[in-house]
């Protein structure tokens, strides 16, 4: 019987499986012992070792007969069939590869020995293991093992060929984790449309049928797909938006210690300007505003003239006044003459969407004025921002601005050498907690600049472009009633463009008449083609308001008749006050509507009844307006007396008639004295429809010549 044991050691039982797993690597070392020992020079091991060894019955063999256990040899070992003869060896093909392992320090992976000595170690163990025993002792199979390496099958087709490959693998060979990253790539094999039908036994007469249902369902499958993706698309932008409003949210509330800056409005409200070059001198026409706001730039000068006597200056300022009269130009001038910083700052720019961020702003605003003061905070549009406060449920956090507001300009804190001025249009939207005294306690109201008001703006904008030394600025002032500064500047902007345009070198009258008629009346419709019955027909209607104005006595002068069309009209006569009228007498209502009548009467007496136009309509509406106004408001009617009617639709019947009836008496006598005036100056009426025919505009000048019988100057 074939032993492997002695008498002396103790015993060790080993399980089959652990034998054979040791004999393949054993059966590795074997067949390719011949080629590493010539290779690599390896010392022979010491056959006659003394350690323990094992016994067939050790390991478990023992109910074994001597042929199976030489069947196991062979099998296991195929390479190897005789001790004497190594003859054997060779003819076997080499089925084995070398697979190198990594040593225990880079420098022995690389050079093959190690540092101490230059000793390479066989394996990191000190004794030998069970397979290296039991090789030894196994003395007809030497056994050498590799410097670095052992030996592994090549492939699976010569391992599958050698006997080495078992068709199921040891439970107990590769952990169960290793075998999950192993075949989590693998993919189960997909069933063919055929083996379906094959499997379901589908007639074949259903094929066709089943695989048309099957393509069907399949596009439709992947059109739902593709629907569920783009709707997961849009979710995802959505989110994505909603993600980013909610960061720029919460990036402006204060108890964040990082804050990004995302609007300008706060950023040129913090931010001081000096007004150096703006002064008083640049204001024209508001000197009585001048006047009040003087007193605060000597506040702001030398506060200790006021503070000694124990008086104080108001603290807010509010500017009321028409767009265009100048209220920002005098705040930047009490900043300027002072020279103190000048916070700028829209009402719009206060008002956010997020809840807070208005209050916010205002707390910097002011905490930075506070910061640099003597200083001027001046609040443009402030019935944006301080309008009345109102109990709304949509809009429950609309107030707190306008409470800040409140708190920072009469609060716990004083706003000591911070003067805050405002603007607006509208006083009346603000809110009355804002002008109390303590707030906004002083008003100033910067009106339209009169005639002279209007000179100077004119000169102080005409000094800036090349114009004529004929200019006469107070011409222009006297026919431009009701113009504010901006609307003056725009004037002279206007004249100079029409001077480019024209290729003229200097601004002249012409130019500045024309800019005036634009803006008054819209361009001129040069492109309109009017037939010579129509600019007939216009000329004797305007020539009829020319003669009433020249021949009334109370009538302002006349500036410039024309024919030539301009927005909605087809024509029209200019008239040039001398001054501003700040009262209105009977006799000068009267002569206006006498005025609007002349065109209408002209027509009349002209074509004749059955040819009148619509041309004088709003020659009507003026005049009614007029006889409407001295009956109900300016107590001018002999039967209705000294009383005012406010609304007439709560009158009596009996008052509206009243009313009606003393309207339409005075519109009747303007109409006959328009009539008879025309009457008796028929001659000089029909000279200055054809003068308007032949030259479409005439001056006061051209009007004059014409009504005296002269010949116009040519042109």
């Amino acid at each position: 019987m074939f032993s492997l044991s002695t008498s002396l050691q103790p015993q060790v039982t080993v399980q089959l499986s652990h034998l054979i797993n040791a004999l393949h690597s054993l059966k590795g070392s074997l067949c390719s012992s011949t080629s590493v020992n010539h290779r690599d020079n390896t010392p022979e091991p010491d056959l006659n070792h003394t350690e323990p060894l094992w016994s067939f019955g050790d390991l478990g063999l023992t109910d074994l007969g001597v042929a199976q256990l030489d069947e196991l040899v062979d099998r296991l070992l195929p390479c190897v069939t005789q001790l004497e003869s190594p003859s054997p060896l060779k003819t076997v093909p080499n089925i084995w590869r070398t697979s190198h392992l990594s040593s225990g320090t880079f420098f022995h992976n690389k050079h093959g020995f190690s540092r101490m000595g230059g000793v390479t170690h066989l394996f990191s163990r000190r004794n030998k293991s069970p397979l290296q025993t039991l090789s030894t002792d196994l003395k007809y199979l030497p056994l050498l093992v590799p410097n670095r390496g052992f030996k592994t099958l090549k492939s699976k087709t010569r391992r599958l060929q050698g006997g080495y490959e078992s068709s199921v693998e040891p439970e107990g060979f590769t952990p169960s984790f290793m075998k999950g990253l192993l075949t989590r790539d693998k993919v189960q094999e997909v069933e063919t449309l055929d083996k379906i039908l094959k499997n379901r036994n589908i007639p074949d007469g259903q094929h066709d049928s089943f695989k048309t249902g099957f393509a069907e369902g399949f596009l439709k499958a992947q059109a739902l797909t593709q629907r569920s993706q783009g709707s997961l698309r849009r979710i995802r932008l959505i989110l994505l938006v909603l993600l980013l409003v909610g960061l720029y949210g919460l990036s402006k509330t204060p108890f964040l210690s990082v804050r990004f800056r995302t609007t300008s409005g706060l950023d040129s409200a913090v931010d001081p300007v000096q007004m150096k070059n703006v002064t008083f001198e640049h204001v024209k026409g508001a000197e009585e505003a001048k006047n009040e706001l003087q007193e605060v730039v000597e506040f702001l000068r030398n506060p200790q003239k006021f503070t000694v006597l124990g008086g104080k200056l108001p603290k807010g300022i509010l500017l009321v006044g028409p767009p265009g009269t100048g209220k920002t130009l005098l705040a930047r001038a009490v900043a300027g003459e002072a020279d103190v910083p000048f916070y700028y700052a829209s009402g719009s720019e206060f008002d956010e969407m997020f809840v807070g961020v208005g209050a916010s702003r205002i707390r910097n605003l002011f905490r930075e004025a506070k910061a640099n003061a003597p200083c001027v905070i001046f609040i443009d549009e402030l019935d944006s921002v301080g309008g009345k406060r109102i109990e709304s449920p949509m809009h429950p956090y609309s107030r707190q601005t306008i409470n800040q507001l409140l708190a920072e300009m009469d609060g716990f804190k004083p706003n000591e050498g911070v003067i805050i001025i405002g603007a607006t249009n509208f006083p009346e939207a603000l809110d009355t907690a804002l002008i109390r005294p303590g707030r906004f306690d002083m008003q100033v109201t910067v009106p339209r600049p009169d005639v002279k008001g209007r000179t100077e703006i004119l000169k102080w904008y005409l000094k800036k472009i090349k114009v004529d030394t004929a200019v006469e600025a107070e011409v222009i002032a006297r026919g431009t009633v009701g113009f504010s500064g901006a609307e003056l500047e725009n004037l002279v902007n206007q004249a100079a463009l029409k001077a480019a345009v024209d290729g003229k070198d200097i601004v002249t009258m012409k130019e500045l008449e024309f800019a005036k008629d634009k803006i008054l009346m819209g361009p001129e419709r040069r492109s309109a083609e009017i037939d010579d019955k129509n600019k007939e027909i216009t000329a004797y209607h305007e020539s009829g308001h020319a003669i009433i104005a020249y021949y009334t006595k109370d009538a302002m002068p006349i500036n410039k008749a024309t024919i030539m069309p301009r927005g909605p009209t087809l024509g029209h006569v200019s008239l040039l006050p001398e001054n501003d009228r700040w009262n209105e007498t009977r006799a000068q209502l009267l002569a206006q509507m006498d005025i609007s009548m002349g065109g209408r009467v002209a027509e009349e007496l002209i074509f004749g009844s059955e040819n009148i136009t619509t041309g004088a309509s709003s020659d009507f509406d003026s005049a009614t307006k007029i006889a409407k106004m001295m009956v109900t408001r300016f107590g001018m009617s002999e039967k209705l007396g000294v009383m005012t009617y406010a609304d007439l639709t709560k009158q009596s019947p009996e008052t509206q008639a009243a009313i009606e009836q003393e309207v339409r008496i005075l519109l009747r006598d303007s109409y006959e004295r328009a009539k008879v005036l025309l009457k008796s100056h028929a001659k000089e009426h029909k000279n200055l429809a054809e003068a308007l025919l032949r030259y479409e505009t005439l001056d006061a000048k051209d009007i004059q010549l014409v009504l005296e019988g002269k010949m116009v100057k040519s042109r």
